[in-house]
């Protein structure tokens, strides 16, 4: 169960990701973790861990919705 507390740490984190970079990296970690809880999900079924994967991916659509920007019509 060491990728469900890396997750939880990571939901714990500071959101406010000030630079592209910091961005990127944590959107690539956010994606890592969701991966990786999925397939614990998929042998245990436990739905604790659906629930830390919701909240992961709506922090990784904020972290992306912010990479790319406004559009410029």
């Amino acid at each position: 169960m060491d990728m469900l507390k890396r997750a939880l740490e990571f939901e714990q984190k500071s959101t406010s990701f000030k630079s592209t970079n910091e961005r990127i990296v944590a959107s690539r970690e956010a994606k890592e973790l969701i991966l990786g809880l999925n397939e614990i999900y998929k042998e245990s079924k436990d739905p604790e861990l659906m629930e830390v994967m919701k909240r992961l991916t709506v922090i990784k659509q904020k972290i992306e919705k912010r990479l790319k920007g406004r559009p410029t019509s």
